[in-house]
């Protein structure tokens, strides 16, 4: 995929912060998954040295790939 640390270096390890949404409906003894939003990117982090790296300025098969791989693509 081609991803760097500007920081560090690090080409191995990222840690990709996402918020997903569901809707649970309880109804009786039995909770049930109604309805739930593809994840949603919030932050991309060096998981060496927690560096904040700009997902907009990745290039669109890059940032396609990584939402792919989250399941929000």
């Amino acid at each position: 995929m081609g991803l760097t640390c500007p920081n560090c270096g690090n080409e191995k390890s990222f840690l990709a912060k996402t918020l997903q949404m569901h809707v649970v409906q309880a109804g009786g003894e039995e909770l049930e998954l109604s309805e739930q939003t593809p994840p949603a990117m919030l932050e991309l982090l060096c998981d060496d040295c927690d560096t904040e790296l700009d997902f907009a300025t990745l290039d669109a098969d890059q940032r396609r790939e990584m939402l792919l791989l989250l399941g929000a693509g």
